[in-house]
């Protein structure tokens, strides 16, 4: 599996869209807006592809020169379970870490609290509705 950046537009961000699209807006009845994809322009999205195949996709969005926000985590229903998320999310943070963030701040499902914290996240704050679902703030800081 290879992890790497791609370009705002490319092919693979076009894939990468379709991805999301299909785990994280069609089952609550969502798409995505020409403005919203527009203004992924600045982010660096992330993601992970095997023999052709995308596998998964996150975005990284810089809020100030200390933070950073992890946003739109998908990872294809067929190969969850199989590390590609936590794989994505170690890349990204090495990443972060090469920019000099000090955090990473992320809005999570409610269902997937329990998987970031695996991964060194902590929750802050009340949970809160996004998206018409339950979510949570969490950060992690960089060493």
């Amino acid at each position: 599996m290879n992890i790497r950046t791609v370009a705002h537009n490319s092919a693979d961000y076009w894939r990468a869209v379709d991805l999301r699209r299909k785990v994280l807006r069609t089952p609550l009845g969502l798409d995505f807006t020409a403005h919203e994809l527009a203004h992924e322009l600045h982010e660096v999205v992330f993601v992970a592809i095997d023999e052709g195949k995308l596998l998964g996709c996150l975005h990284m969005v810089p809020s100030s020169e200390a933070h950073v926000k992890m946003r739109q985590v998908a990872v294809e229903p067929s190969d969850q379970g199989q590390g590609i998320g936590r794989a994505l999310i170690t890349e990204s943070e090495r990443w972060a870490v090469r920019q000099g963030y000090e955090s990473i701040v992320l809005h999570a499902r409610s269902t997937v609290v329990a998987f970031y914290e695996s991964l060194g996240y902590h929750a802050e704050g009340d949970p809160f509705m996004e998206v018409g679902i339950a979510h949570r703030r969490m950060v992690k800081r960089l060493p």
